[in-house]
């Protein structure tokens, strides 16, 4: 049997539980065609790049599969019918990967980070306040005579 990575885009009007249990039919499609179900992760719901059938943001779900081609085109199949899913993109992979896929990793660190540590901001030199003489231009005078952009 081959190795597969699918995702499907859900429209994001439909709950989390219905995303759940369109995986768990697609699921029970491919178990019945012969394949067996890797890793299942739910990315949540995030932004789209461009609308899709008016939709600006969609849920992402990522299935690791093991399947014979003909339980990979039934479930396409399927999935084109569902008005509730957006889009659907099956890869076919030497290996799956076993540790949590990138989007996970991100959330991860993303989870970590909360913006507290931003390191030492540090001095800023001579621009600490963001209007400070700047030495890469030169200073020229203004209407009444004076120098504009320094402290003299």
């Amino acid at each position: 049997m081959a190795l597969y990575e699918h995702i499907y885009l859900a429209r994001q009007d439909v709950t989390a539980q219905q995303v759940e249990a369109m995986t768990e039919q697609m699921k029970t499609v491919i178990e019945a065609n012969g394949g067996k179900i890797g890793k299942i992760e739910y990315w949540g719901v995030k932004s789209l790049a461009f609308r899709i059938k008016k939709n600006r943001k969609a849920h992402f779900t990522l299935i690791n599969i093991d399947a014979p081609p003909a339980a990979i085109t039934e479930m396409e199949r399927l999935m084109g019918i569902n008005e509730d899913i957006l889009r659907l993109l099956t890869l076919r992979v030497e290996a799956h990967e076993e540790a949590p896929s990138a989007m996970m990793r991100k959330r991860e660190d993303s989870d970590r980070d909360e913006r507290g540590d931003r390191g030492d901001r540090g001095d800023r030199g001579d621009r600490g306040d963001r209007r400070g003489p700047r030495p890469d231009r030169p200073r020229r005078p203004r209407e009444d005579g004076a120098v504009e952009g320094g402290a003299f």
